[in-house]
């Protein structure tokens, strides 16, 4: 017997990471030397602080109950210390923060408060897929906003004042930008607001590379006149390696955060106790974790700089985040130029077409590779270099 799928998976198709990832660890199972560089999930540990917090946390008593969906309020305190200290923002911990289990979390509960069926969302192209595919599954319509190099991946709001937007409900942000790496700043930020305000829109700044790469973090709340039109996502995965751990937050103003927790406490039991405890350790941590970090990343992007001029790419050396976003040579097909890397080098790069049309003909690298993998990958293609070179030398001798 066959029970028919509801009508909203017809919209939508499994993530490319989750198919594409299988035919990766199936070549690896099958002996293949795999090196993967496409996904941006931390390799490296959180703080041990982190750590041992959350093994403490472990065998306290009432720790294994029902949480509040809230969170804890020592966490959602600190969440609002670590906004003052790191983006100069005030927040009430009380009803302008609500902890998530993971910002992806986030994306799914804010559309669930915000949209009805036929109501259309600004979707950046290129952008984050899930946002698509959210706005799909709750019967929304996505419209694509362009960002293009040209422009520095920012909006061309003269072209989106021309269309009409009167059905649009939310418009999704993201910068650092992912996949590309570009900042965002101050000024596109007020642009944002006042587009928002005109327009109605609800704005949703997804803000999880705050801190890589980065030395100027800005919060879209930082911006006057933002708690009114905006939210922002963040989370603890990127910072602080807790990506397995799901710890994410939204801040904005307590009628949003009012909406959004109407979803969420009917969709989960609250965050385990113990995790909690070991996101407030993060949020409290020195200024030299940062530094730590952003040191590893920056000896490995320098590594992955030298692999992209290898294969003829052309990158942007002031951008951000746990990505090198790299234009191939014109003319190269993005998916094919990947597949014959990974079948013939078993690399497995992120193409980057995956995040909207305008990221055809640029691949993605991550971060999140040890600097011994990325020079055994630099070392692959260099022997191809010699081998060649080796073989031009007989055919002109014989």
């Amino acid at each position: 017997m066959s029970i028919q799928t509801a009508k909203r998976l017809e919209t939508v198709e499994e993530y490319y990471f989750s198919k594409k990832l299988r035919e990766v660890r199936a070549l690896a199972a099958s002996g293949k030397p795999i090196l993967n560089m496409a996904i941006g999930s931390p390799d490296l540990d959180p703080p041990k602080e982190v750590v041992q917090a959350i093994q403490s946390a472990v065998v306290v008593d009432g720790a294994h109950k029902y949480q509040s969906y809230q969170g804890l309020p020592e966490l959602r305190q600190a969440i609002a210390d670590f906004y003052k200290n790191k983006y100069d923002v005030t927040l009430n911990p009380e009803n302008e923060i609500l902890p998530l289990m993971g910002s992806k979390e986030g994306i799914m509960h804010i559309s669930l408060a915000y949209l009805n069926e036929g109501d259309e969302v600004l979707v950046p192209n290129p952008g984050y897929p899930t946002y698509t595919s959210v706005t799909n599954l709750v019967g929304a319509k996505p419209i694509f906003y362009d960002l293009v190099a040209d422009n520095e991946w920012e909006p061309d709001f003269d072209a989106l004042s021309k269309r009409d937007l009167s059905k649009v409900k939310i418009m999704w942000i993201n910068y650092p930008h992912m996949p590309t790496g570009a900042n965002g700043n101050v000024k596109l930020f007020k642009k944002l607001i006042a587009f928002a305000r005109e327009h109605n829109i609800l704005l949703v700044k997804d803000n999880p590379y705050s801190f890589i790469l980065n030395d100027s973090p800005i919060s879209i709340l930082s911006i006057d006149g933002a708690i009114e039109v905006a939210l922002e996502l963040n989370s603890l995965s990127k910072t602080f390696n807790m990506a397995g751990w799901r710890v994410g937050m939204v801040s904005g103003g307590n009628d949003k955060i009012e909406a959004i927790l109407k979803v969420k406490s009917n969709m989960d039991s609250g965050m385990f106790q113990g995790i909690q405890k070991g996101a407030i350790v993060a949020l409290n941590i020195s200024n030299s974790w940062y530094t730590k970090m952003n040191t590893i990343y920056r000896e490995r992007r320098e590594l992955i700089w030298e692999l992209a001029t290898i294969l003829g790419c052309t990158y942007d050396k002031t951008a951000t985040g746990m990505f090198v976003w790299a234009k191939l040579p014109k003319g190269i097909n993005a998916m094919e130029f990947i597949d014959n890397i990974l079948y013939n080098k078993d690399i497995f790069i992120t193409p980057g077409d995956i995040f909207g049309s305008n990221g055809k003909g640029y691949i993605r690298f991550s971060l999140c590779v040890t600097k011994e993998n990325i020079k055994e990958a630099i070392a692959r293609f260099k022997k191809e270099e010699l081998q060649l070179a080796n073989n031009s030398i007989i055919n002109q001798k014989s």
